[in-house]
Formats: structure tokens, sequence, C-alpha cells
């Protein structure tokens, strides 16, 4: 859209599913009269939108080929740059599938300049919410420089969203303008999903989940040097019966090994605190364990992070993207490998579930505060939250072990606040 208002040529927009069809030929022929229409128009721009659904790669899958979609990307290529040159048409696509592209479209000539979209940082945020919130009206105490520090991660659609739902929230409180209070609201609703108002909590799995929560938010302020604890909720969302949101400090594109480490302790802090101060684990943590259990095998497998295994990748996936994730990854390495990448997976998770315990034993008394405050307010943040957490002791500068003493490889290791 921007291009079009910007250029002031004629432009084409199609689909790259409109080209595609039950019968043969029909797709290629539909291509040629696109382009012998934008030939009467040149110079003009044309821009296929969703361009995978007619350029997959050539020849991939366990059935070989479509005819029909094959043809038409060979008369596609052949518009593009084939024996007659289309001189004064600009060709624009976009996908977010760029990794099953045939690699005919992304030689010079054709496709030969890529434009990644990635997600905006928090200048970028700052800019888009204030191109959303130009037609609502905004209190005196709404302030786009920290709304988009606390959307790290969020797309453009997502800030819009976000307002869209902060000015629904607005309505239905009978305001006539929306306050920081409502943002808040909305953005623990974009994240965690819509406040679960019916649904009855017992006291004692109440109490469970103030634990739990307590447990992430103590580990994470002791740990996480660049992330804070932003807010602490016991009210159930969507799938979840509690939350606890950390937000980066800055925009972060790269993770340091400790860091990696400091996140898993933080995800097993909830099981943690379960089991020093209730005695028994509930089902709540499975989410936890799957996420810290993903880490491990991805600093393992894909960052070479383990000094045992060396630095080196296992496990690799194919170029035949169309077989299913089982059927394309490569396995390229041995059982006895295998063995020792799950072994090295339990080890590290075993020691940062030993590391968060020991956090939370040291900060026993203010995770018990916290407790009592939660299940009293049901939700902190801001200056409430700060209080409560005021007592925890900073462990960022902790030793992180990589890798086992030999004498004692699968233990749990003990980590200790550095000198």
């Amino acid at each position: 859209r921007a291009i079009s208002g910007e250029a002031k040529v004629p432009f084409f927009n199609v689909s790259g599913s409109e080209f595609v069809e039950m019968f043969v030929g029909v797709g290629a022929s539909r291509v040629r009269d696109l382009f012998a229409q934008a030939k009467q128009y040149a110079p003009c721009i044309v821009f296929i939108d969703e361009i995978d659904a007619v350029g997959r790669h050539r020849g991939a899958g366990i059935g070989g080929g479509n005819d029909e979609r094959e043809q038409t990307l060979n008369q596609l290529l052949v518009e593009m740059d084939g024996f007659d040159a289309n001189k004064g048409i600009i060709i624009l696509a976009a996908t977010n599938r760029p990794d099953v592209l045939d690699p005919a479209l992304l030689r010079p000539g054709r496709f030969d300049r890529r434009v990644v979209v990635d997600l905006p940082d928090a200048k970028g945020r700052e800019e888009i919410l204030k191109v959303h919130a130009s037609d609502k009206p905004f209190a005196a105490d709404v302030k786009f420089g920290t709304i988009a520090k606390e959307t790290a991660g969020f797309t453009g659609a997502d800030l819009e969203n976000l307002l869209n739902e902060s000015a629904l929230l607005a309505v239905r409180r009978g305001r006539t303008d929306i306050t920081m209070d409502e943002v808040e609201e909305a953005i623990d609703k974009v994240i965690a999903g819509p406040q679960k108002k019916s649904r009855v909590i017992s006291e004692d799995e109440r109490r469970r989940i103030a634990y739990h929560e307590s447990g992430h938010a103590v580990v994470g302020k002791a740990l996480a040097a660049r992330e804070e604890v932003h807010r602490i909720s016991i009210v159930s969302r969507g799938m979840a019966l509690g939350f606890t949101l950390q937000l980066p400090t800055e925009d972060r594109y790269m993770r340091t090994s400790e860091e990696l480490l400091r996140d898993v302790a933080g995800l097993l802090g909830g099981s943690a605190s379960e089991k020093l101060f209730l005695g028994s684990i509930s089902t709540g943590p499975s989410n936890d364990l799957e996420r810290a259990t993903d880490v491990v095998h991805r600093m393992i497998r894909a960052y070479g992070m383990s000094e045992k295994l060396g630095p080196l990748t296992y496990g690799k996936t194919s170029d035949l993207v169309f077989l299913g994730k089982e059927l394309s990854e490569e396995r390229n390495y041995s059982e006895e490998t295998a063995q020792t990448i799950d072994a090295e997976a339990r080890r590290l998770v075993e020691e940062q579930y030993q590391r968060a315990t020991e956090v939370l034993e040291m900060n026993r008394v203010v995770l018990e505060n916290l407790v009592t405050v939660l299940l009293d307010k049901e939700t902190l943040q801001g200056p409430e939250l700060e209080e409560a957490l005021k007592g925890v002791i900073d462990l960022t500068a902790s030793i992180v072990h990589i890798q086992a003493p030999a004498s004692q490889s699968g233990s749990p290791v003990s980590t200790q606040p550095a000198s």
C-alpha cells in the first residue's frame, strides 16, 4: 500500500493463490495475461502477495511435483527474466516462507533483492503506537515510550490490536478517555488472553498458584540482570492460571550462555517453589518444563554451548521442506552422541533447578511476604511490586557451570554467589 501510494505509477496487486487451479495450464495463462496487461501500462509495478503459493521448490516431496503449479512457476520465471526482457515492469513479492521458494526465483535478474521486515525495535514500536493512537483519546498518564518498552516482540498488528483493546476496555468502564490502566490490562489480554472471571478456583489452588508465580518472580528478580519483573498475577487468563511478566530493559538480538541458563532457572522457579514450600509439585509447571527443556536442547544442539560435546551442531533440517518435521530432520550423529545429549540436557536442567531452589531458600522471607500480598491483591505491578521484591538478594554475578566436573558428571552442581 505504501509503495503504491508513493510510486505514482500503475500498480497491479495479485495473490499467488490466484494463479493456481486444478486444471493444468490455467495458471500459466493467467501469468501471461497479467504481464501482457502490465506491458501496456509500463512503467508499472506488479506485486504478488504470498508468492510461496506458486513459487515453491520444484520436485520436492514424496509424490513428485505438481504439474499445474510447476508450469505456472515456469511461466513466471520466463516472464521475469526470459529471452524477451520486460522493460519498465518492477516486480515485488511478499512471503512469510522464504525457505520454501525455488532457487531459480531468487537468482540475480529475478528476485535478487530481499527486504526483511523484522519486528520493530523500541523506537519503531513507539512510532507505530503514535500512528494508531491518532484517532483515540488518551489520558495524560499514557506514555507511549513506556508502552513501547513493555511490548518487546510485538508486531505492528499486535500494537494496533493492543490500542483497540484498550479503547474497548475504556468504553466498557464508562470512560471518555483511555488511561494507563486500560493499556496495561490490554497488554495482559494480548499476551495471556482475557480474564476467566467465571472460573472458580479453590483457596488451596489459589495459594499454590501464588507460590508458583512468586517463585518465578523471586528467581527472576535475583538472577535476571537485563530483565525486570514487571507484573505478577494470579488472575486466570486464557489457559494460564496465573502469570509473571518479565520485560527486557533494552532490545536484545543475541543471548549469552549465562543468560540462557538464568532463563532456565527462572522457568524452573515456579516448580521449585511449589516443591520447597508446599512439599509437592502440581501439573501447573508443565509449560515451564517444556520451555526449559527446549532452551537447554537448543544450547547443546544448535548453539554449541556444551564443552562436553564441543562447538558443533547436532541434527539438521533437510531441504525437502514438504516432508514434515519428523521426515525432513536429518540425524547426523550417533546413538552414543544422542545419549550424551540427553545426559547433558538433564544435567543442565537439574543444575538450574538446584540453583532456583537455593535462590528461594536465601529469599524465603521475601517470598512468603510476596505470597501474602499476592493472595490479597491478586495482581502486583509498579511501586507495589517493587516494594514486595525489595529484599531479594541480587545474584546476577553468581557462578554459572556449563560443564560438570569430570568426577561428578551428571550430578547437580551447586552455584554460589561470586565473592
